[in-house]
This record gives C-alpha cells, sequence and structure tokens, in this order.
C-alpha cells in the first residue's frame, strides 16, 4: 500500500470521472465515446497511467476504484463482459473462466507486473488475437534497492535490534549481544541472472563483496560480466555462498526450488533472500532450516500466500524477516509501471508494436 494513498486517489479520480459521466453531453459526442474501445481495469492504479488513458481519447474504461481492497471474482467476472482491453495487476487471476466471460472482444491484455504467473499462458496461447503487455525494466532500481535493504536489515538483525530497545532488553554492552554478518569478504550468490540481479551485484559491490557467483537455466556471460560473477551449479551456488539472493521468475522448474536440498547445502552462517516470487521457495522446509539453525537467517517481501496469515510459524522466529511485497513499492517506480501498463495497451489496440510484449 502506498503512502498518501489518498492523495493518490484524488488525483486519480479527476480523469476518470470526465470520462464515466456522459449524461447532459450532447448526443454526437456519447455516440463517438460510445464507440471507443471498452477497457477494464481491476485496481485503482497510480495517476500517471490513468492520466495518459484518459487524455488519449482513444478508450472509454471503468475500474474497481480501491487500492485497499481486490476486485471481488464474482464482480471481476461482470465487468469484464465484452471488453476489448484489460488492466490488472498481480492479484487477479487472468484463467480459462475470465477469459470466457470476456469474450472475444478481448484482444489486449496490459498487466501492471513484471511477473506473470497470474496469467494463465496456455489459455491465452488457445484463443487467438490477444496481445498481453507487462511492466518490466522500470522496476530494476527499486527491486534491487529493496533486496539490499533487506539483505542488510535481516544480517545485521535491525528487526531485533529495534524490538529490543524499544522493550527494554538494551541492557549493558555485551561482546556478542546482537552480532550479525558482514557483506566484507563474502560470496554472494544469485540464483537467476537477469538485470535485477545485475543491479543488487553493482549495488553490493561497494561493501568490499569479495566474489559473485550465480546459477541460471545456462550461461549468461554478458551479463555476468558486467559484474565479474562466475557461473557455478546449484549445489556450488548452496555451498559457497554467505549471502543467496534469489531473483529468478516463477515457472513450473522453479516452482519450490529453494527447498531442503537446498538449505542442507548451505553454511549455518548463510543469509537467504527472496524478492523474486514467494512459489520459488518450500516455506515448510524453509522453517525448518531456520529453527533449526541450518542456515543462519531469511529476508522474505514475497511468500504463499499474500499476505501470509499472522499465524503462520515464519512469523515466529526472529531470524526470518517478512515484507509486505513492497519490492517495487517506490513513488516514481509505481507511477512508471502504470505509465507502462496504459502505453502498451494504447499500442496493442491500435495494432503497433508494443513497448513491452509478452510473446506468447
Amino acid at each position: 500500500m502506498w503512502c498518501g494513498r489518498v492523495a493518490l486517489q484524488r488525483i486519480a479520480v479527476a480523469p476518470l470521472n470526465s470520462l464515466r459521466i456522459t449524461r447532459g453531453l450532447p448526443g454526437t459526442v456519447q455516440r463517438e465515446m460510445s464507440s471507443l474501445p471498452r477497457v477494464y481495469i481491476t485496481r485503482q492504479i497510480p495517476p500517471e497511467g490513468l492520466k495518459i488513458l484518459s487524455e488519449s481519447g482513444q478508450v472509454q474504461f471503468d475500474l474497481w476504484d480501491s487500492d485497499d481492497v481486490p476486485v471481488p471474482r464474482k464482480e471481476l467476472l461482470q465487468k469484464v463482459k465484452g471488453v476489448d482491453a484489460l488492466v490488472c495487476v498481480l492479484t487477479e487471476k487472468i484463467d480459462a473462466e475470465l477469459l470466457d466471460a470476456a469474450g472475444p472482444n478481448l484482444k489486449v491484455l496490459s498487466t501492471m507486473s513484471v511477473g506473470f504467473d497470474h496469467l494463465s499462458l496456455e489459455e491465452l496461447k488457445k484463443r487467438s488475437g490477444i496481445r498481453v503487455g507487462y511492466t518490466p525494466d522500470v522496476l530494476t532500481d527499486s527491486v534491487a534497492e529493496l533486496t539490499v535493504a533487506l539483505l542488510l536489515t535481516t544480517s545485521r538483525r535491525l528487526i531485533e535490534a529495534t524490538h529490543e530497545a524499544k522493550s527494554g532488553g538494551w541492557g549493558t554492552w555485551r561482546t556478542l549481544w546482537l552480532c550479525g554478518y558482514e557483506l566484507a569478504n563474502s560470496t554472494v550468490g544469485i540464483l537467476g541472472l537477469g538485470r535485477i540481479g545485475v543491479a543488487i551485484a553493482e549495488r553490493l559491490k561497494p561493501f568490499k563483496v569479495k566474489k559473485f557467483i550465480y546459477t541460471d537455466v545456462a550461461p549468461r556471460p554478458e551479463l555476468a560480466s558486467l559484474i565479474d560473477a562466475e557461473y557455478v551449479s546449484m549445489d556450488e551456488l548452496a555451498s559457497q555462498s554467505d549471502f543467496l539472493t534469489v531473483c529468478c521468475a516463477l515457472t513450473p522448474e522453479t516452482k519450490d526450488i529453494c527447498n531442503k536440498d537446498l538449505f542442507s547445502k548451505m553454511k549455518n552462517t548463510s543469509i537467504f533472500i527472496n524478492t523474486s516470487r514467494g512459489g520459488v521457495v518450500d516455506q515448510e522446509d524453509l522453517y525448518e532450516a531456520l529453527s533449526s539453525g541450518q542456515i543462519a537467517g531469511a529476508g522474505l517481501d514475497v511468500t504463499v500466500p499474500e499476505p501470509l496469515p499472522t499465524s503462520h510459524p515464519l512469523f515466529t522466529l526472529n531470524n526470518c524477516v517478512i515484507l509486505p511485497h513492497i519490492a517495487s513499492a517506490s513513488y516514481s517506480t509505481r507511477n512508471a509501471m502504470s505509465a507502462l501498463a496504459a502505453n502498451n495497451l494504447l499500442l496493442g489496440l491500435k495494432g503497433q508494436p508494443m513497448i513491452k510484449e509478452l510473446k506468447l
């Protein structure tokens, strides 16, 4: 959730109302507007995207006017009937049921996300003519910054330290109290080397990291050369990494790839960080690794499910820091994502190449 949400809503509602309220306009204007492609937006997206759509004069749109609660599934299935295009976020499951409800008019799907595991790609492929836009790259810096922040918070035990300071646990100076692990002279492992992985390494390098290693489906020498990273096997990544950060996409091949087998090969001083997708981690195995001391700590920005129930065992552990999926949560990044989603949609409706299109 954005800070200053109310302010964003006030900005976003103005252009929306100008499109939705047609009563009292001349008949010619109403007919022209009614002939424009219909778009449904599943969330109150940041104002830059709404501004682009409203000022384009190319579409008429309706949206679920809330940022606090996702659109109820029943209402979503009703609202998408007959639309020409859809803007969604990662909380909406775009599956056969929804695509059937939308019907044959649906030609463009624009998701305000870099991940696309909420989209049923097989179902989209079955329906010829639907183009899919997404928003990678614009969130690289934001995610990399948050990953570094989460890594430092976890490794230096900042949440524990804050609690001790507030609760009266801060007593006399002690030699090993709240000691953590330094990045200096460490080996940082990256699972899934892409732009975000490179951006994370670039930010960590000034901390005097000794070595960067990575694994992926295949070596990526071009990207690896940017950070002087060495390609290693999955087993070597686990056994050598003092800090292991997960940057891979969630696919059938990567689901639960971070499991008991991986954790058992890691050092008991290692820190595990995941800012990719919750589904790449077997959370039961992670709990066992953390509670038994198999690894030293974990920082998670993503979980399964989201939100993670407050009763989940991971919340009972001092050595596990859990954030509510905020890696891209900066004003500039979220507005850039909404703008890209809007432009992808408009270009797709005109039959032109999208800025970022997912090839099905």
